[in-house]
């Protein structure tokens, strides 16, 4: 199989619709500002939010900024946003090579690309933002010192999703101490990534959030739960899964306390089960609603 971060974000899509806090988006909804709106997204990827937003009509009339420091994403940003709009019917615009527009008769989102490290983008952002949003990224950066450099990047608003928090779930069991291994050392590789992270972000971010000054409006659970329906996973999410092994087997090969020969059975067996349709996936996972 060819593994693909770009085809993995899009393949996402369905799972975090499903997954994302309901409570934590009506607050969003009650509290955001009349439009004209400005948004910045950090870690953006290729877009998927934008276009949920939009899906959602949760934007009217707004200036997007997609920040993504993998040149791949932005590049696919750039190629699959014009795309979906049109399947959407949306009028697109492009303005120039990092800025577009979609729109129709209620709906205008100027978009620009922004292919940079979030802390290069934070010293040289010129102004807040009215939202700021953090997709799936939090618990990938060093808190709580990173906190108050991202809220600089709003004057109001944050809304901060699919936070990871300490629980992965993997079913049927192959071996449940094998499992408990493998699910543990996964754990203690997000703690211990040099760039900085946590596998207990979720819970955290309250403190880290009250540290930073910044009131929590909305909190609530926002967990992956991947199953098949009659043996067959929605959407693309067969391709999700698979990418999810994919991190396990980056994440651990070689790993000292694994014997290489059983993980790679485990793996394998992961993967035989995508394929009849019975593994069933678990990930537990924090959103939230920040004012500044």
């Amino acid at each position: 199989m060819e593994y693909s971060f770009p085809h993995y974000l899009l393949s996402k899509q369905s799972v975090d619709d499903r997954a994302l806090n309901q409570t934590v988006l009506d607050s969003l909804k009650a509290n955001l500002p009349s439009a004209p709106i400005r948004i910045i997204e950090v870690g953006a990827g290729i877009g998927t939010m934008l276009t949920r937003l939009v899906r959602w009509k949760l934007l009217a009339k707004a200036n997007y900024i997609l920040i993504d420091e993998m040149s791949e994403n932005i590049e696919s940003a750039k190629e699959w946003i014009p795309l979906w709009a049109v399947e959407a019917g949306l009028s697109v615009e492009r303005i120039e090579q990092d800025q577009l527009r979609v729109f129709d008769q209620t709906r205008d989102v100027l978009i620009r690309f922004e292919c940079a490290d979030v802390f290069d983008f934070i010293k040289k952002n010129p102004a807040p933002a009215d939202l700021l949003i953090a997709h799936a990224f939090l618990d990938l950066l060093p808190m709580p010192e990173s906190m108050p450099e991202l809220l600089a990047l709003t004057k109001n608003l944050a809304w901060l999703t699919i936070n990871f928090d300490g629980v992965t779930s993997l079913e049927p069991s192959i071996d449940s101490a094998l499992d408990e291994r493998i699910e543990r050392l996964y754990h203690a590789t997000m703690d211990a990534r040099s760039t900085g992270g946590d596998s207990r972000a979720g819970r955290h971010l309250f403190s880290h959030l009250q540290m930073a000054g910044a009131q929590v409006l909305a909190a609530g659970a926002s967990d992956w739960v991947v199953h098949s329906v009659n043996g067959i996973y929605p959407a693309d999410e067969a391709y999700f899964l698979h990418f999810i092994l994919h991190f396990f087997e980056e994440s651990l090969a070689g790993h000292a306390e694994l014997n290489t020969a059983a993980f790679a059975n485990w793996i394998e067996e992961r993967r035989a089960q995508i394929e009849r349709g019975e593994l069933v996936y678990i990930a537990h996972q924090m959103d939230f609603l920040a004012k500044v």
